[in-house]
């Protein structure tokens, strides 16, 4: 493994399929080497419940999850959690705090992350980060 999905790179794939930039990427990838982690699959079962068709999405979500390994928040994301988060706000510099616990997990194993929201991401020091869009 070695990219880590962050959610709207998920939801680019699952609302635009062939016609993302991310999908094509996602195809080429080596098997095994994308995963999601717990927090981008409970972000993506909350928008599903939330949805005008939430039996529908709530269904394409389970038949996406298949495809990959999701890694939990463990303790040694827990540890880089703690440095990020004190590092960003002694520089008076916080990001949201899912995305937060996904460069957690990213950075705890070794993943590149692949996001649009480079922007907020690109605060953390070490955090690989690709934009498959």
């Amino acid at each position: 493994m070695t990219h880590l999905f962050d959610t709207n790179s998920c939801v680019d794939h699952l609302r635009r399929g062939q016609a993302a930039n991310i999908t094509v990427r996602l195809v080429a990838a080596a098997a095994g080497s994308v995963v999601l982690c717990s927090v981008v699959v409970a972000e993506l079962l909350y928008g599903a419940h939330r949805s005008s068709r939430k039996q529908q999405n709530l269904s394409q979500v389970q038949l996406f999850f298949r495809q990959f390994q999701s890694l939990p928040f463990d303790d040694r994301a827990a540890d880089e959690y703690g440095r990020i988060r004190a590092h960003l706000a002694g520089l008076g510099m916080l990001i949201g705090p899912n995305d937060l616990l996904i460069a957690s997990i990213a950075l705890a194993n070794g993943l590149t992350l692949v996001t649009h929201n480079t922007r907020e991401f690109s605060r953390i020091p070490g955090l690989k980060l690709e934009d498959w869009q």
